[in-house]
This record gives structure tokens, sequence and C-alpha cells, in this order.
């Protein structure tokens, strides 16, 4: 399909600041889409904004995010030879909103299908909903995780919005949603019904506290995506003030960095977005600069990808069986140049091929720890239930 029917190309005022660019700077060295055929296949990664928030609750404004972000990410440095980028500016609004989620889906399908990841500049939330819906096309059974604050389950019966676009997406038919993953939800924010629920539904979450203690913990969660949504009211004011609902606790700026180059590197992966950014409540573009670098690690994080997931053809890993007392065997592979630790359930799961990509499951070393020391790792067990 001809995606140029869904585009705008980047403001022509940001353009023709290129001259105060210096050459390896990022709005310097990459390249634009202006109305011309765009040979899509040819690139890496696809920059993309979406001016929409008709379906954002209590922030609107956030419709106005991308050139702002592009302003904070065209000053910083390339250094990505082996990476190509394209900017295909911002999706076009529709009439109704609607036809703006048939405009992302469209796009995106392209996109994934070239093998093309798109960072999307938002918007609200919600549109994480279209973006996954561009996968149904592919036949794969896909794995969303959401850096957070809240579930953004919704109520019974409540219209999509960017606080109920994932229960659209569980109820969604026919649905290829095999896992869903929160990052840093904050519990005072979020009904205990709704923290049991997820718990039902064999979904993994990660609380604010933990992943403060131990940032490496959200390595093997975002390893496991093929999606990554990031709602910035998960930050703290001080580093993200640009969000009409801050909160004074949430992650910092530099764990946000981390935790997008953990995105980056993960083959898996194959889109990202930020949500909710409104540059009416930002302070001195600090919100919009931050994202800047968020997105400069994550494809920082890209250059360095190495094939280590594993096959079982695969002779990179190191195999460890663990016998634990009356129960199952449990099989743990360590790539032997990454040290990334993964779950094979290969062995005891289902035979359908839409399960197949995952019958290995990221996990860290201290899941293989713990089953050393004769106990079942939660991850261990979480998918277990699933794939048998």
């Amino acid at each position: 399909m001809d995606i140029s029917i869904f585009l705008n190309p980047v403001n022509k005022d940001l353009l023709d600041s290129n001259t105060l660019y210096l050459a390896k700077q990022i709005g310097n060295s990459i390249d634009f889409y202006n109305n011309d055929d765009i040979n899509i296949e040819d690139y890496d990664i696809a920059i993309i904004g979406i001016n929409e928030d008709r379906n954002s609750v209590d922030n609107a404004g956030c419709k106005d995010a991308p050139d702002v972000i592009r302003q904070a990410l065209y000053p910083l440095y390339n250094h990505w030879k082996n990476v190509k980028i394209i900017d295909l500016g911002n999706i076009k609004t529709g009439f109704n909103i609607e036809d703006t989620y048939y405009a992302i889906n469209q796009v995106f399908l392209t996109l994934l299908k070239n093998h093309v990841i798109p960072i999307v500049l938002g918007g609200s939330q919600d549109l994480t909903f279209p973006l996954y819906q561009a996968y149904e096309n592919t036949g794969k059974l896909v794995n969303i995780t959401a850096i957070d604050s809240c579930f953004d389950i919704g109520h019974d019966k409540e219209e999509i919005n960017s606080k109920s676009y994932l229960s659209y997406i569980v109820l969604h038919q026919p649905n290829y949603l095999f896992n869903f993953t929160n990052i840093g939800y904050q519990t005072y924010f979020n009904d205990d019904e709704v923290i049991s629920l997820m718990k039902k539904l064999f979904f993994d979450a990660c609380r604010l506290g933990n992943a403060h203690n131990n940032i490496t913990l959200t390595e093997p969660l975002l390893r496991n995506a093929d999606i990554v949504s990031i709602d910035i009211s998960a930050f703290k004011a001080s580093d993200a003030p640009g969000i009409k609902r801050c909160s004074p606790n949430g992650f910092l700026g530099e764990e946000g960095c981390q935790m997008t180059r953990y995105a980056g590197l993960s083959n898996k992966l194959s889109s990202i977005g930020f949500f909710e950014y409104n540059p009416n409540y930002d302070i001195n573009n600090m919100t919009a600069k931050m994202i800047s670098q968020m997105i400069w690690y994550f494809i920082e994080g890209f250059s360095n990808r190495i094939d280590d997931i594993p096959t079982p053809e695969s002779e990179d890993f190191i195999k460890y069986i663990v016998q634990i007392e009356e129960q199952e065997e449990m099989v743990f592979l360590c790539h032997k140049l990454t040290e990334k630790w993964w779950i094979d359930l290969s062995f005891k799961s289902k035979d359908n091929e839409m399960y197949q990509r995952h019958h290995y499951i990221p996990c860290s070393k201290q899941d293989y720890d713990q089953a050393m020391h004769n106990e079942v790792p939660d991850r261990w067990w979480q998918y277990y239930q699933k794939l048998m």
C-alpha cells in the first residue's frame, strides 16, 4: 500500500532550521519524507508523529507533542552509521477518530511487513490499540509492555480512551495478545480488583518500587515485548512536568533511558511509542528533552542488537537443567556472548505454530538461582500455565 496518502511531511519550519544543525546531528543526518515516493524497505527505523488526542482523558493538548519532541531530538548527535532512519512526518488526523485509527493501522502494517521499526510520537495512549491491531494481519501472537503508573483497564462498557484501551485489546476479536506486561504501576493509583485481574490473566507486573530498587529487573520484561507503550505520566514531575496528571513519584529520566535501551537491544521488539506528553504543561521543554534522550538510547540499543533469540538449532547457548522436588524439570538457557537468560518451554509447549515464538521466555539469572534453591520462579509458573 502507498502509505503516503496517510502522511503529512515534517513541518517545514523544523526542516528550514537544518542549516543550524551540524553534519552529524540527527536533524541533518537522517532522511525525511517530502511527498515523494518512499522506498520504505531501505530503512531500519521510522519516526512518526500522531496529532491525536480526542480519546485522551483530561489531557487535551497532547496531540501537539510530536513536533516539540522533534525540536529536542534533532540537535542530538547521530552515532549510528549502520542504522538507516527516516522521519515520515505525522499521520493525517481523520475526520473522526476511527479514521485516524484506520490510517495508523495501515501505515504500521506496511512498516511491520517491511521490518521497519516505528518510533511513535503521540498523542494519547489509546493509540496503542490501533498499533496493536496492525499486528493482526501478521498472524502472530504478540506481547505488549506498558511503562505506566496505571493498568488502563477502564470500567464496564466504557468507551475506548487513554485510560481504558487495555480492555479493548484484551477483549478484541480475533485476539492476538499473548501477554501484557506493566512496568511501574503504583498501587494507590489502581483498584485492587484490577491488580487481582492482572494476576488471574497471568499478565506480568513490576511495581515502581521494585523497578527503582533494581532497574535490571525490567530488562527481561522489555526483551519479551513486541510493542512497548510508554505513558509519560509514569515519570516523576521533577523529570517530566509536561503532563497534566503529573505525580511527585515515578521513574527518573535516567531510568527511562536505561529501559528504552533495553527495548532497543531486543530482537523481538518491533514498535515503540511515547504517549501523553503535553507541551502545554512543560517547563523549558524539559519533558521533550527527556523523551528525545530516551529515543536516542532506544536507537543506541538497536544499533547494538545481537541475534540472541534461542532456536532449537542454536549452538550459542549453555543449557542448564534444574530438577525441583515434586515439580517439572526446568530448562534454562544462557547466551554465551550476551549472558542473557531464557526459560526453555519448547519441549512441553503447545504444538500450535502460533505459539512457537513464545516457547523461549526471557528471564534473569535470578530466576535460575531461585530454581537452584528449589523454588519455582513466578515467571516459569506463569508461562507454564499459558503454554500447557
